[in-house]
């Protein structure tokens, strides 16, 4: 019995091939796995008018016949006739974005040049009309030499005509001879080309496309756009500050005023010492900064959804050549901004070993919004609230530098590698531009909930945990009455932290920093709440809130420390979350033990540097 004629759906990735595959078969679909590889494969029973069954196959999505993956290898294979386990197609339906046909049709005319029967899905035409772009399809057709056929997946719009031609394809059609000067494999001659036979078929273009263009003449411009990057950046640190203020001073009070309520209700001891030096003090130390956090978010979440964080990853990614990483590790390091346990999980998408394992070490070195409370606070205490220029405040300039700081490390950090341990050819890296858009603020609402759930749930959990043991350890024993030695001298935890300060205090820390250092592995907004902690229960005189930290800290701490400070989490390595997804994403605790030990290192002559130069300034 012969066996069913196999048709590929091939293309760019967002072309819409799983809709339109999805809309062919229905559940008539089945997943494996391709031999000998991870990459999944996905075919299904198209049944054509006649009853005749034709087997389709979803290919992953490919930018190229020149694979940069593993995914566009598999892809390769299949179209070529030589993947293990795997016939050549008898046809292939090549699908297209309508709205982005220069970067689409590159592949397409690669497709078409190895001369299988071709025809080709002109998808998402519905959202190209809405965008204000009206194709021919018929002029497209007649340049490229094969049927091309509108289509709208989602709404199965064209589909009787894709199937009648798949019919026509797989009854008639014959693999053509292409000789090599019928093939274009000059990427440049294939851009040329596919723009010219986009510009082809253009029957009308809106004024909305047309500001399209010349919007990404400035953002993707090698000079305007990392200006523009750079001024989006300082206007998002300089927001952190200034629209925050009035809402930390409200979570602030509602502290204050649950600390006063339980110290009117509950007697002198441990229980309420527990519940306002330990909880309300450490873990209100930590939640006061969720504005902050928000507002960073807040505009994370409008630039990805206006299109234009892929632009940065663009502009990014000339930088990352230099150093010897593959654009492919932007959004991982992007996504090591929130958290970057989600942004070495999200490594899985680098092909390249070699790639992945840089990006991997250097995730930590992206400023996580855990970090953002540790700045804050001590931005706050030691760095004056003044503008240097209109609209430009003192503060949120050092917070950009931090974070800038900790881009550069990163950089650095991979040119280091990448010449040494994860030494290496780079992969190449393509990418499509989305389309400008507003924000559904619905999106934005719910994406910033979902943020403070997080944290607040960290908060809940972790620090509070962290702090109640911390809380513990800080307040027994207790000193002999009219001793003069500090509570916190005389417990555990001081005297801990007075072994431990023996060994930073070359850098410039005190025994409070040695006491934060340890718990911050736990989770670093654990800083913050225990220094909270200490002060609450070795300051009997003040009054609780963040004011009461700033001022403990502006008495106890130098500007050249907190200073050294800073730099100190910029470079150290982030929670023990952090330490096990690596763990577990390199299969063994050699690459931990190394990201720990040279981040460490880093952060620790980084921070010596900081502190002798300001001391040596006058600071």
């Amino acid at each position: 019995m012969n066996a069913a004629p196999l048709v590929a759906l091939v293309g760019n990735p967002n072309a819409g091939k799983s809709a339109l595959f999805n809309a062919l078969t229905g559940a008539r679909q089945k997943v494996g796995n391709y031999p000998g590889v991870t990459v999944e494969r996905h075919s299904g029973r198209l049944v054509l008018d006649d009853g005749r069954p034709v087997e389709l196959v979803d290919l992953p999505g490919a930018y190229s016949l020149d694979p940069g993956s593993l995914d566009e290898q598999v892809t390769r294979n299949v179209v070529m006739g030589s993947q293990a386990g795997e016939r050549r197609p008898d046809a292939l339906v090549v699908v297209v974005d309508a709205a982005n046909l220069d970067n689409h049709l590159r592949f397409a005319l690669q497709l078409i040049a190895l001369g299988l029967p071709v025809v080709v899905a002109l998808n998402m035409v519905d959202l190209a009309e809405r965008d204000g772009l009206t194709l021919d399809a018929d002029i497209l057709a007649r340049e490229l030499g094969v049927t091309v056929i509108p289509t709208v997946a989602v709404r199965r719009r064209g589909l009787d005509t894709l199937k009648a031609e798949i019919d026509r394809l797989v009854t008639e059609g014959r693999v053509q001879p292409v000789t090599a000067a019928d093939r274009i494999d000059d990427i440049v001659t294939l851009q040329r080309r596919a723009r010219q036979l986009a510009a082809a078929a253009t029957v009308a273009e809106t004024p909305t496309r047309r500001w399209t263009h010349m919007l990404d003449s400035v953002a993707l411009h090698p000079i305007a756009g990392p200006i523009l990057l750079v001024g989006l950046l300082f206007i998002m640190f300089q927001a952190v500050f200034a629209w925050s203020e009035a809402p930390i001073g409200w979570i602030e009070q509602g502290f204050v005023w649950a600390e006063a309520q339980v110290g009117a209700l509950l007697p002198e001891g441990w229980v309420r010492s527990l519940i306002t030096d330990g909880l309300i003090a450490g873990v209100g130390a930590v939640i006061v900064f969720l504005p902050q956090i928000l507002i960073l978010f807040l505009f994370i979440l409008v630039l990805e959804a206006t299109g234009y964080m892929v632009r940065a990853a663009f502009l990014m990614d000339r930088l990352m050549a230099q150093v010897g990483l593959s654009g492919r590790a932007f959004i991982p390091l992007l996504s090591s901004f929130a958290c970057a346990v989600p942004g070495i999980m999200a490594t899985r998408t680098i092909d390249d070993e070699k790639d992945r394992l840089t990006t991997i070490l250097i995730a930590p070195l992206m400023t996580c919004s855990a970090r953002l409370p540790v700045y804050t606070i001590i931005i706050g205490a030691f760095i004056p609230d003044r503008q240097v220029l209109p609209f430009v405040g003192l503060q949120g300039l050092v917070l950009l530098g931090l974070y800038l700081m900790g881009i550069v490390g990163a950089f650095v950090a991979a040119l280091l590698l990448r010449r040494t341990v994860t030494k290496g050819a780079s992969s190449g890296f393509m990418m499509e531009m989305p389309k400008y858009q507003w924000p559904h603020m619905r999106d934005v609402l719910i994406g910033l909930w979902s943020r403070a759930l997080i944290f607040l749930k960290r908060a809940g959990t972790t620090i509070a945990l962290t702090t109640v043991i911390l809380w513990a350890l800080l307040s027994f024993p207790k000193p002999p009455e009219g001793s003069g030695i500090s509570p916190v001298d005389y417990s555990i935890a001081g005297r801990i932290a007075n072994g431990i300060e023996v060994a930073v205090r070359p850098i410039g820390f005190n025994r409070d920093i040695a006491l934060a250092l340890v718990p911050a592995m736990a989770a670093r907004e654990v800083a913050v709440a225990a220094i909270g902690t200490v002060y609450a229960i070795d300051d009997t005189e003040d009054q609780g809130g963040q004011k009461a930290i700033t001022d403990n800290l502006k008495r106890n701490w130098s500007l050249p420390t907190a200073l050294a400070f800073l730099m100190w989490f910029v470079f150290a390595p982030q929670c023990i979350s952090t330490i096990a997804v690596t763990r577990r994403e390199t299969n063994g605790w050699k690459w931990p033990a190394f990201m720990v030990g040279y981040l460490f290192v880093t952060a620790y002559v980084m921070a010596g540097i900081t502190y002798w130069l300001a001391v040596f300034a006058g600071l």
